[in-house]
């Protein structure tokens, strides 16, 4: 697993059509749109190697809380992106994995938006400037 992280005064996205993905995620009115104030927004990518390990949600939570620990943050959003990684997983293992990734973290205390699997989003992001406000993490 890999994910880039953008530490954000203010985060929205629509969704706005179908992706070429054979999981197509249904769209309702609580995931068509949303706004999110001071929050960690996470770009993920699911690799093939993941499949085989039964560790990388938990150790992918534990690097994921490092992060909002020091931010000072419990707002959360979770991107699945498959644009920048090779071996991809299965799709049908990703997006049961960003299904569990929020889980995971609503059950920490978090306050969790996850994008609609399968489709295309208009995003506005307004990333803050310091030091930590952009982390890349690779997950073993």
């Amino acid at each position: 697993m890999r994910f880039i992280s953008f530490h954000v005064n203010s985060f929205w996205y629509k969704v706005t059509k179908k992706g070429r993905s054979s999981i197509i995620e249904k769209i309702t009115e609580d995931n068509r749109e949303k706004r999110v104030e001071e929050a960690l927004v996470l770009f993920i990518s699911m690799e093939m190697q993941d499949e085989k390990n039964t560790e990388i949600l938990e150790r992918a939570i534990v690097e994921i809380e490092k992060i909002t620990n020091q931010l000072k943050i419990t707002n959360i959003v979770i991107i699945p992106y498959a644009h920048l990684f090779g071996k991809l997983s299965t799709l049908e293992f990703a997006f049961e994995s960003f299904k569990s990734i929020e889980s995971l973290l609503k059950t920490q205390g978090f306050s969790v938006t996850r994008l609609p699997f399968g489709w295309f989003n208009k995003l506005d992001m307004k990333a803050k400037g310091h030091p930590l406000s952009r982390i890349s993490r690779k997950i073993r």
